[in-house]
């Protein structure tokens, strides 16, 4: 790289950037920031992905004297950062990483190309910096300033929270007293002042762009035969690159495989790879050896992938910081990015169970981030309008340009104002001090142990929304948040208080309209299969209805319940794949050959005669490849049963839940296979107790556990009620 340009005020920028990196005009404020920088000012930015935070610290570390020291959360991260830095330098060591990946030489020829002067970037894990070794290095440098990375890390707030991240001040302090420059992608206004807090930098010029990123498509699908799903989506993007994000290892490894098996090119990424495997994948990604990369969040940060096409979520995310940075991978060249995350209250219920044994504050900052990711998930409208609200900026819906799944397919809106009333009157009654949750029970009449406690159960006003259930209420508060008359203090982790807007909307009550919420009730596990209506077709709601009363003529002439012969969900799939063959019912969710051959045949004629005669053009056949291993432990629970083992022992020697085997037995008889467990529930129900169950289920319209658990007054368990509906559909259905 030629000799450095000498700081003036009056640099010209421009021609630095060209000389440099050979582009031509700055992006947003990059220019205001890096003028910042070179004035030795403290700098704080808040820039989405994709909008060039690197350049802020780049640019302005390759026009001062001495080392600019950059601390990153990854190493994967770093190494991208500096590959990319020599790639616009005829100078090998103008950047270089420090940090656990290299050895005692490696480390000598960093320290001395510092001292020589060639290197102008130095990227450090906060680890390594916080190593006596390192500071005592660092004391006898030039340092131009330091660059703090993923700033979002340091805040209990933030969605990354690292604990040696709260030491870079001090450490800072020992090394040199040289300007701060803090950013990140995502910083709500409580996280933002966390940092700023902890850096000792509240006097930082703050430099915050627009949160939204319009070339980006938000779309939430049912977590609903969700492998299907995926696999679907991928072979109609074919040729473009993806990233599919996965909680954990497991599922990670689980679904690279699955979509290997059924011919794309995929490869996993997550912490428990060994670094070389690591750094081979995201290098193959990268230079388009691989079409789509399985990751849990460890992959991703800072990635300079600038086509990927779609980040699709398989799990919904701890929070919707996480969210947005991990959507915000696509589209990053101002392309196409469309960003399609599946949602269960069951993923919700894992995440909050991992809270569990965590200190109090950390579990009630867990649960807060909990409940902004589900609101999201939930809301009827616009995520542009909400994710934007979140990060605190306003938003008309109208821009969205239909640019999410709300905006393009607008659900129905009433008049909600008599509700809203009740709602704010309630916040005012309890002098602002509950949470979203307390006013939902209280509003719809429900007696929870902290209402009863309150002695609130005896106020007029409870229950004065009890024909509207929980689920309404917290659509109420979530639409009442985005329309700006309430918020949620962080401080107090998340109690609900009246804005000013609020507070005058009491006084003068008008028109609120309210958007018909979501329902992601009857959504499933990962391993079965449930067809939701989505982009891979249309459902049809009349070949639906001839499919139904099929059902209940049958259901009538073999004198068992309709749901017997094949459930909802199967018929729902139906009414998307038009199964015309009996090789093709099989394919459908929840029918097995055995129960295909016993029920099929008029079905299958319905719908070959109803495709012929409306001409319906049949999608093109989706056979999912299954994996192996859960075929065999599919076999191995029957075998376990047959042998009559406890339950619990088979759960536990196939390291699952014992939810999770029921959850399997139940895909196994609603596939058609029979399975007799009837010696492991003659160990906890007496035979009248199952006589009297099975009857429920031989004359009720629906195999619903909450209808069957209120039918019998709680008298038994869901668990109780589910391995009594197994045995039922297993000799009834098979």
């Amino acid at each position: 790289m030629e000799s450095e340009l000498h700081i003036e005020n009056q640099i010209d920028l421009n021609s630095a950037l060209r000389h440099y990196f050979g582009f031509d005009q700055f992006k947003g404020e990059q220019e205001a920031i890096i003028r910042n920088v070179l004035n030795g000012k403290n700098t704080f930015v808040i820039m989405p992905t994709g909008g060039g935070k690197s350049m802020c610290y780049q640019l302005p570390s390759l026009l001062m004297n001495g080392t600019a020291i950059i601390v990153s959360p990854l190493i994967a991260l770093m190494k991208n950062q500096v590959d990319a830095i020599r790639g616009f330098s005829e100078n090998e060591n103008v950047a270089h990483f420090l940090n656990s990946s290299l050895s005692k030489g490696e480390i000598q020829q960093v320290r001395k190309d510092i001292q020589s002067g060639s290197t102008k970037m130095l990227f450090v894990a906060p680890e390594s910096l916080t190593k006596k070794e390192n500071i005592d290095f660092l004391t006898t440098v030039e340092i131009s300033f330091f660059a703090i990375d993923e700033a979002h890390c340091i805040s209990e707030w933030g969605h990354d929270f690292r604990p040696e991240y709260r030491r870079l001040r001090e450490i800072f302090q020992k090394i040199s007293n040289v300007p701060v420059i803090a950013l990140t992608a995502t910083a709500t206004p409580k996280v933002q002042y966390d940092i700023q807090k902890n850096l000792n930098m509240l006097d930082a010029d703050v430099f915050k762009s627009s949160f939204n990123r319009d070339n980006l498509y938000y779309e939430i699908r049912p977590k609903r035969d969700v492998e299907k799903e995926i696999i679907r989506y991928i072979k109609n993007h074919q040729g473009e690159s993806g990233i599919i994000y996965c909680l954990s290892r497991k599922k990670v490894e689980e679904i690279a495989e699955l979509l290997q098996v059924n011919g794309i090119n995929a490869l996993p990424y997550h912490a428990g790879l060994d670094a070389g495997s690591r750094a081979r994948h995201q290098d193959m990604f990268l230079m388009e050896d691989v079409e789509v990369i399985v990751a849990t969040i460890a992959f991703g940060m800072g990635i300079d992938k600038p086509d990927v096409r779609y980040v699709i979520h398989h799990d919904i995310p701890k929070s919707l910081e996480s969210y947005y940075q991990e959507t915000g991978r696509a589209g990053r060249d101002g392309g196409i990015g469309e960003c399609v995350a599946f949602y269960s209250y069951k993923d919700i219920e894992k995440l909050e169970k991992f809270l569990q044994g965590k200190a109090i504050t950390e579990q009630e900052i867990g649960r807060q981030l909990l409940h902004e990711i589900v609101s999201y998930a939930e809301t009827s409208v616009c995520r542009r309008k909400f994710i934007l609200h979140y990060f605190g900026e306003t938003f008309e819906e109208k821009r969205c340009n239909e640019q999410c799944d709300n905006c393009r397919n607008p659900r129905e809106r009433t008049e909600g104002m008599k509700y809203v009333e009740m709602l704010l009157n309630a916040i005012v009654l309890m002098d602002e001090t509950q949470k979203a949750k307390h006013y939902c029970a209280y509003l719809s009449g429900h007696v929870t142990a902290d209402i009863k406690a309150y002695k609130q159960d005896q106020f007029p006003t409870f229950g004065i929304g009890k024909d509207k259930d929980e689920h309404f209420w917290n659509a109420v508060i979530r639409q009442t948040g985005v329309g700006g008359l309430i918020y949620k203090d962080v401080e107090t982790f998340g109690t609900l208080k009246l804005t000013e807007e609020g507070r005058a909307f009491l006084k003068n009550p008008s028109s609120f309209m309210l958007i018909k919420q979501h329902d992601f009730s009857g959504t499933d596990d990962d391993d079965s299969i449930v067809q939701v209506a989505g982009k891979g077709g249309a459902f049809d709601e009349q070949l639906y209805d001839l499919l139904i009363d099929l059902r209940k003529t049958i259901s009538k002439q073999k004198s068992v319940p309709p749901f017997v012969i094949f459930q909802e969900p199967s018929l729902r799939d139906m009414c998307l794949q038009y199964p015309i063959t009996m090789d093709e019912l099989t394919n459908i969710q929840g029918v097995g050959t055995g129960k295909a051959q016993r029920y099929g045949a008029p079905f299958i004629d319905l719908i070959a005669n109803y495709v012929e005669s409306n001409d319906i053009e049949r999608p093109q056949d989706m056979v999912v490849k299954t994996l192996v291993n859960k075929s065999v432990l599919k076999v191995q629970l029957i075998q376990n049963i047959d042998r009559k083992l406890p339950l619990e022992d088979i759960a536990k020697a196939q390291g699952k839940t014992f939810d999770d085997i029921l959850d399997e037995l139940e895909s196994i008889i609603n596939a058609g296979t029979r399975v007799n467990i009837n010696y492991y529930i003659n160990t906890i129900l007496d035979g009248e107790n199952q006589e009297e169950i099975f009857d429920y289920f031989s004359e009720a319209e629906t195999d619903d556990l909450v209808t069957a658990y209120h039918e019998f007054d709680g008298l038994y368990s869901e668990e109780e009620l589910r391995l009594m509906r197994i045995k039922f559909m297993s000799e009834v259905a098979n």
